[in-house]
């Protein structure tokens, strides 16, 4: 199991730690991952990071899809790969109706049909065999709706890239993890818990990768995971609930949340309801107070570092490729390299 560093996007300031990155690529760390909502993009920290590294792998996790065109995404991914000397991995997901129509002003679309048609048009841009055509049901290349011009043509990339440029997608629900394994290299799951993904993921990845004749080995599982090194563990919980209770309570509608949603399949459908709301009814302290201690240990590890090396167990018996640490603790960084490394 490699394992990989989360560092996400900004708060109200921009800040990026810089130290623990380069200390996580000198021990030897497989890749470090930005992130977008509606503030910093993931792009420009990444392409800081990566002047300021030398091997570690620089991933976007996610950029948006709804954001950018496939066209634009491929132009970003292929110059930030040829500029680091072949680091670049491109993470992609949809994110949600909340910041897609209210931040970028277009449809959210269907998430499966969106997905396949963006994946396809960037491989085909990667490959350069032919120049870009596409006629699908959210992309047409060349565009010709009522207001063309008729002067678009088809055009293949200036800069020469890497065809096979890894592709990793993020996802939850069952379909999208299916598509995921059949498209994509590899999957960016949030909240994994390695014990229930036998019985809610696995076989969506098999699926998957039998539709597209690909083998678990060469499918990189790669979940985020936060880690707190406190030996006071209820002081540990305490640090990770108020991160799950705004994702399962107001990361989306009251009928439309995806964390929610995968809070409830984990077998914590009670929980989530109550946690959801408290948090839709201004409650916030309240449903942080709501979230058991055994969804922490589903989705995180936490407390001394006797109980994280008893329970890294767990990751590294599961399908778990690389593990991406949510962490801003430099002792975390060194303690797991030493762990897992």
């Amino acid at each position: 199991m490699r394992l990989g560093l989360m560092v996400g996007y900004s708060g109200k300031d921009m800040m990026l730690p810089i130290e623990m990155i380069q200390e996580a690529d000198r021990l030897g760390y497989h890749s470090v991952w930005t992130s977008e909502a509606y503030g910093s993009d993931a792009i420009t920290p990444l392409a800081w990071i990566g002047a300021l590294t030398h091997n570690i792998k620089l991933g976007t996790a996610i950029m948006q899809m709804s954001a950018r065109t496939p066209a634009m995404t491929a132009m970003t991914a292929m110059t930030l790969d040829a500029l680091s000397g072949g680091r670049m991995l491109v993470g992609l997901g949809l994110s949600g109706p909340q910041v897609i129509e209210g931040w970028h002003g277009v449809a959210y679309g269907k998430p499966l049909g969106k997905t396949r048609e963006y994946v396809q048009i960037l491989r085909t841009i990667f490959a350069r065999e032919v120049p870009l055509e596409f006629a699908g049901e959210y992309y047409h290349i060349p565009y010709h709706g009522e207001d063309a011009t008729g002067l678009g043509k088809p055009l293949k990339s200036i800069l020469h890239g890497r065809k096979d440029m890894p592709i990793y997608i993020a996802s939850i629900g069952p379909k999208n993890v299916e598509l995921t394994a059949e498209l994509a290299d590899g999957w960016l799951p949030i909240f994994f818990s390695p014990e229930r993904y036998p019985d809610y993921f696995q076989s969506q990845v098999e699926t998957g990768l039998k539709k597209a004749g690909k083998s678990i080995e060469t499918f990189d599982i790669a979940p985020s995971v936060q880690v707190v090194l406190d030996d006071d563990l209820e002081m540990a919980y305490n640090q990770i609930k108020p991160v799950l209770a705004l994702y399962i309570g107001g990361m989306g509608a009251r009928d439309k949340n995806f964390y929610n949603e995968l809070a409830v399949r984990y077998g914590f459908e009670a929980e989530a309801k109550h946690i959801q709301d408290l948090y839709l009814d201004g409650k916030k302290a309240e449903a942080i107070v709501a979230v058991p201690n055994a969804l922490v240990d589903a989705v995180a590890l936490v407390g001394s570092k006797a109980r994280i090396k008893d329970r890294i167990q767990l990751w590294q018996d599961s399908d778990i490729t690389t593990l991406n640490l949510q962490t801003f603790d430099i002792d975390v960084v060194r303690l797991m390299a030493e762990l897992v490394l």
